[in-house]
């Protein structure tokens, strides 16, 4: 089944010229969300917009409804600039967010009260649209009486309510378990394809690559810190799609391989040139380190190995229940240890990767303990604890720390996957009562050149 929509698939709704966010820490510095996203939409099209957490999906969202304002560049909805709330815009939450003491028929009718429209038109209007969603009966209802399927769906009428011409949904599905998900995508997809809904286009925030595939005719996938547009895909496969058919099946893993993929201009630059280095440039920047846990990590190694030491990552995703968004920490921290590669969507083990598979735990903490060493905030830490009369620091010097780099959240949660990391290492110790991260006496010892070095307890 094709969309066919009543209107030119060639008027063009929105379009974003080097739209740029960025966070001012209070009193500190500016922290980049999205770096010069430009892309047009146009009726007709249901966009997914793909990327791990933490991508600036759901800022960019905001942005395109108006609901936030960019730091730099030009949002345009049919030409005219948006400065505030887009009235020709809806959006559905993950979170439903419905209010707990209005019925679902108050919930859906909210954008029509906030439009002046009289009480007879909107109730009407609203008693449809509950019918149409499947939940008539439950008007007089009150949302705690609802299953999470069900109030979603009070979330899609009342968006629906307004008539908007862009329907965005911020993941939607994901609170939701799997066949309620699954039958709501359908449902949705049903009511836009045979043109029951007035929207003239859909954009819908995921993390999930099956489900980008699944329902949109476009991906348009982000990169991380900060957000840039990698790819803008078209999906050629008509509607109804099966996930079981081949070609659904390698569309998907070619979306795993440019979303697992690495950024190839960045990698390909030439070193800087001494005149480079000397000239005038931002304060350096730790980089982030990824939150796979090592015992994922060991696990999928494991399994890698077992199979030859390569394995796709699709498939490896699907056999887990993993989603893109979960396994990508993962394969980042492996990466990053120097244990696997991934390119064209697959894992491959390296020499280390194999013998780290193949060893037992304390070999396992040596490989780590040795790959830690290269690594920037490892180096903060080693070198404060080392310099310590005591070697031991509070938490918050290290989390104070962080914050002159990330935000408040991602401080916080980078220091904990760092500690989580170090202790696996026995690298250094940590006290969750004193909040102190410290060295055990037989920890610091002075190696060949006078310069302190760290060994395992014996």
């Amino acid at each position: 089944m094709a969309h066919i929509p009543p209107y030119e698939e060639t008027d063009r709704l929105i379009r974003l010229l080097g739209v740029t966010k960025t966070y001012t820490q209070p009193g500190k510095y500016d922290i980049r969300i999205l770096d010069d996203i430009t892309l047009d939409i146009h009726s007709g099209e249901f966009v997914a917009l793909l990327g791990p957490s933490g991508s600036g999906k759901s800022t960019l969202l905001r942005i395109i409804t108006g609901l936030s304002r960019p730091s730099y560049g030009t949002v345009l909805y049919r030409g005219h600039p948006v400065t505030g709330p887009n009235p020709q815009a809806a959006m559905v939450f993950q979170s439903f967010a419905l209010y707990p003491w209005l019925t679902i028929l108050q919930n859906v009718e909210l954008g029509l009260v906030a439009k002046g429209e009289a009480r007879s038109l909107r109730r009407e209007k609203s008693l449809k649209l509950v019918d149409l969603i499947g939940l008539s009966g439950y008007e007089d209802a009150f949302p705690k009486e609802l299953s999470g399927g069900m109030r979603q769906r009070v979330g899609f009428a009342r968006a629906l309510a307004v008539d908007p011409e862009l329907l965005c949904m911020d993941e939607p599905f994901s609170a939701l378990d799997f066949l309620t998900a699954e039958n709501l995508r359908s449902e949705l997809l049903d009511l836009w394809l045979e043109s029951k809904i007035p929207t003239r286009a859909i954009l819908l925030v995921t993390h999930g690559i099956e489900e980008a595939v699944f329902m949109a005719d476009r991906i348009i996938i982000l990169s991380k810190n900060p957000a840039r547009i990698t790819a803008d895909l078209s999906v050629p496969l008509p509607y109804p799609r099966n996930r079981k058919s081949q070609e659904f099946i390698d569309l998907v893993d070619s979306v795993y391989k440019i979303v697992t993929g690495r950024n190839d201009e960045q990698e390909a630059l030439p070193p800087k040139t001494g005149d480079e280095l000397n000239a005038p440039r931002d304060r350096v920047r730790l980089a982030p380190i990824p939150y796979g846990h090592v015992s994922m990590v060991s696990g999928l190694l494991e399994l890698v190995a077992d199979r030859g030491n390569r394995d796709d990552l699709y498939r490896l995703g699907s056999e887990l229940f993993l989603e893109v968004d979960d396994l990508l920490p993962v394969t980042e921290t492996a990466e990053l240890f120097h244990l696997a590669e991934v390119k064209e969507g697959d894992l491959t083990l390296t020499g280390l990767g194999q013998q780290f598979a193949d060893a037992d735990v304390s070999e396992r903490k040596r490989i780590i303990r040795e790959q830690l060493k290269d690594v920037p905030l490892f180096n903060l830490i080693e070198r404060v604890l080392r310099n310590k009369t005591n070697h031991a620091m509070p938490k918050e010097f290290f989390n104070d720390i962080l914050e002159e780099h990330f935000s408040v959240a991602e401080a916080e949660r980078q220091l904990t996957t760092a500690i989580n990391w170090g202790r696996f290492a026995e690298l250094f110790h940590y006290d969750p009562d004193s909040e102190l991260v410290y060295l055990s006496p037989d920890q610091k010892t002075p190696d060949e050149n006078g310069s302190d070095s760290y060994k395992k307890s014996e």
